[in-house]
């Protein structure tokens, strides 16, 4: 099949991963070990991502699983840090993008997004409104890798599964759209993604 959309994850491929000082300092509030916190962020991140919680009820939610119990002028301050490290965008990626859409093809967004930062995101990133079709966690109540998301996404693209390549860095998600029969691709960074997309042929050939 050809090629008829390249769609991008949102965190770690639009955007570079959270600065080291913004994930010390939100460690550093909550109290709790790094490996505690990421299982508890695991168990609980597709429900802020999906729209279940706000950032408050979602730290609330976390850190009360975990034994922490903090006031909610800390909840909202992690909340807010939390934000604030998917802030920085690729420049790299941002500019394949944009190279894809010279050519004629359609670019789109799939990501796992909670709504405060979507709200600020589509105000201050302007790439997110470049983009043919965005598909957002917290818009349609599906976060991936759950087959719904992706099934959205190609009905929005009104294409076929096979003619859509996708990029995300978490290896469940870019394996549960292959399983559906996306042209899924682990993300390590734009220079290997372009490189990618050349090698698929026709008119990715000139990027």
């Amino acid at each position: 099949m050809n090629i008829k959309a390249v769609v991008f994850d949102y965190g770690k491929v639009i955007c570079l991963p959270p600065p080291t000082e913004n994930r010390e300092a939100l460690l550093a509030l909550t109290g709790l070990p790094v490996a505690r916190l990421e299982e508890l962020e695991q168990k609980h991140r597709s429900e802020y991502d999906r729209g279940t919680y706000d950032g408050r009820t979602y730290y609330k939610t976390l850190l009360e699983d975990g034994g922490i119990f903090l006031e909610d002028s800390v909840l909202e301050k992690l909340a807010r840090l939390d934000s604030e490290g998917w802030k920085q965008i690729d420049p790299g990626t941002v500019t394949l993008m944009r190279d894809i859409k010279k050519l004629g093809l359609p670019i789109g967004i799939l990501s796992n997004m909670p709504r405060e930062f979507l709200t600020w995101a589509r105000v201050h990133i302007p790439i997110l409104g470049e983009t043919g079709v965005a598909v957002f966690s917290c818009d349609v109540n599906a976060v991936k890798p759950e087959p719904r998301i992706y099934e959205i996404l190609r009905d929005r693209l009104g294409c076929e599964f096979g003619e859509i390549v996708f990029f995300d860095d978490v290896p469940v998600n870019a394996a549960r759209a292959a399983e559906l029969g996306i042209r899924a691709f682990i993300w390590k960074n734009s220079a290997e993604a372009r490189e990618v997309l050349r090698q698929t042929g026709g008119v990715l050939a000139g990027l």
